[in-house]
């Protein structure tokens, strides 16, 4: 048995699983690995940097890869959408913000075009405008995100987008979430914090064990590691990362947090550069339960497939029971 899904057409791949583009964790060399085990790995292209932007190419090699942006922040800095296309990666993915004024510019190139969505008046748009995929992002998802849970988002999205292939996203980290996806509609997901603790990864040791030891209990959604990084997010979405010290002392408290910035920006800047994760955002969604060991890209997805492929067996027999296939 093997999985193929349009996704796999769309993008010539093998699996119908991709990186998600974390920012300051998706460098070339994973998106590399994700891509060379047959799913398509997409850099991190994050709040834009031009020199880091051409490191990660670098690093990628002769990879298939993609790039994604945080579109609000992109379209402060527009220069990086030439950059990227130059490269005619795989696939852009734009997420959190008007994607619209960027669509020109993409179209009519071998770059496919994805938008990540939280509701649906997002997937309405999405869809009016052509976009080659949609992700649909649950709350579950580590970094930013909305406020729909996954599992009844998926197939809404589904619903709306018809032909286009939706990329189910939030929670998802191993084989039962990449064949309960395919269940809802799907047609593959996009997984980051199941690739976060991955060797490939650029989050620090300590990062990647603290998310390794954590559980999806301990992550919660906040503004605080956005305020305390000096970065003005829109207020339709927050962040979800590992609970710590910091958000122990300022999740409930975002005034005095905001009054006491000047010092505790020195104090978590101080902390990101000591790999202080006591402080410092680990940055991994629910499905932290999921992440059982540092290891390669290639491992994780891999497990992955097989446990799908395995699931979906296993469906099969549940709906034909008399089957001695």
């Amino acid at each position: 048995m093997s999985i193929r899904t349009p996704l796999c057409d769309l993008f010539d791949i093998e699996h119908p699983v991709l990186l998600a583009p974390m920012a300051r964790v998706s460098g070339g060399a994973l998106a590399a690995a994700v891509s060379r085990a047959g799913g398509l790995g997409l850099i991190g292209g994050g709040y834009g940097s031009a020199d880091w932007l051409e490191h990660e190419f670098e690093a990628a090699g002769d990879a298939r890869v993609g790039v994604g942006f945080i579109t609000w922040s992109l379209a402060r800095q527009s220069y990086l959408l030439d950059l990227t296309l130059e490269r005619a990666p795989v696939a852009l993915m734009l997420s959190f913000g008007d994607f619209q004024p960027f669509l020109p510019r993409i179209r009519g190139g071998k770059t496919k075009f994805i938008v990540q969505v939280q509701t649906l008046d997002q997937a309405r748009e999405a869809v009016d405008a052509g976009v080659d995929a949609i992700v649909a992002q649950g709350t579950e998802a580590g970094g930013h995100g909305g406020a729909r849970a996954t599992l009844p988002f998926v197939p809404a999205v589904v619903d709306i987008a018809k032909e286009i292939p939706v990329i189910a996203a939030g929670g998802i980290a191993d084989g039962r979430g990449l064949a309960a996806a395919l269940a809802l509609g799907a047609s593959g997901v996009l997984c980051g914090t199941g690739f976060f603790a991955s060797d490939e990864s650029l989050a620090s040791d300590n990062a990647k064990q603290t998310a390794v030891s954590g559980s999806g209990d301990d992550t919660e959604r906040s503004s605080i590691f956005d305020i305390a990084r000096g970065l003005n997010w829109p207020p339709d979405w927050n962040n979800r990362a590992m609970r710590n010290s910091f958000t122990q002392q300022w999740s409930e408290d975002i005034e005095g947090l905001r009054q006491n910035l000047a010092e505790e920006q020195v104090r978590f800047e101080a902390a990101w550069t000591a790999d202080d994760t006591d402080i410092a955002a680990v940055i991994v969604g629910e499905a932290a339960d999921l992440i059982r060991a540092i290891e390669p890209a290639q491992a994780t997805l891999h497990r992955m497939i097989s446990q799908a492929e395995g699931r979906l067996r296993r469906i099969r027999r549940i709906v034909e029971p008399n089957s001695k296939g």
